[in-house]
């Protein structure tokens, strides 16, 4: 039989500095990094473009993007016909849960690449969720990730049978954004491979105003250091 191999793991990458950052992360703990991407739908879309980007550059193994269509149910500005807000205050981005959140994405994700790691023989998933300088989304919480990887263990073959137990890694979790920042800096992400708004312009431009580019914005700008996709 083959075993699952302790020191590969899929790392979800959608192109943004996180999880640019937690990929870093993993390669530098001495992870062969699989790489998945989605293409859900989303209207920032052209971060798929970064993702590839960041993939190459953090030498994954091998990088996957799969399609599904979120906007089948909507329900997000990401998603369906709802605007995205623009030039919140920090205290209204911190408070509630946005319209921006897409309904369940973290889980569907993570259970995508949960497969990925069956089928690869993978022990480790690691995403780059954060639960102090974020948006509100529910599944970014601590007690979320925990949930999730207890159910992978019940729902695999391998947790089954023994032969592994798959751990769902979240390095970011506990960091501010500046503190993301300086790690991607110390672990030399190409910082302007990377992409985090919301809405961008048809040549992929960031907006400067939607709540991902704001909390970039003040996530550079705390580390004390330039963002390479800030408009001169």
């Amino acid at each position: 039989m083959n075993l699952p191999s302790p020191n590969r793991a899929i790392c979800l990458l959608s192109g943004g500095l996180d999880s640019a950052t937690s990929l870093a992360i993993a390669r530098q703990e001495g992870y062969e990094c699989y790489c998945l991407s989605f293409d859900y739908g989303q209207r920032h879309r052209i971060e798929l473009q970064a993702a590839a980007r960041v993939a190459e550059q953090l030498g994954a193994i091998e990088h996957r993007t799969v399609q599904i269509d979120l906007r089948a149910f909507g329900g997000s500005a990401l998603t369906g016909d709802i605007d995205v807000p623009k030039q919140r205050s920090e205290s209204a981005i911190g408070s509630g849960i946005p319209v921006t959140y897409v309904p369940a994405r973290n889980t569907i994700f993570l259970s995508f690449a949960l497969a990925y790691a069956e089928v690869v023989q993978a022990s480790a998933v690691f995403i780059g969720v954060n639960a102090i300088d974020y948006s509100g989304y529910p599944d970014c919480r601590p007690e979320f990730i925990r949930a999730f990887e207890t159910m992978a263990n019940l729902a695999t073959k391998t947790g089954v049978e023994g032969t592994t137990h798959l751990t769902v890694h979240a390095p970011l979790m506990k960091l501010t954004k500046a503190d993301i920042v300086r790690k991607a800096v110390e672990l030399g992400v190409e910082l302007r491979f990377t992409h985090s708004c919301y809405d961008p312009g048809a040549d992929g431009t960031p907006c400067g105003a939607c709540d991902a580019c704001i909390l970039r914005q003040k996530g550079f700008e705390d580390a004390g250091v330039a963002d390479p996709l800030a408009a001169p």
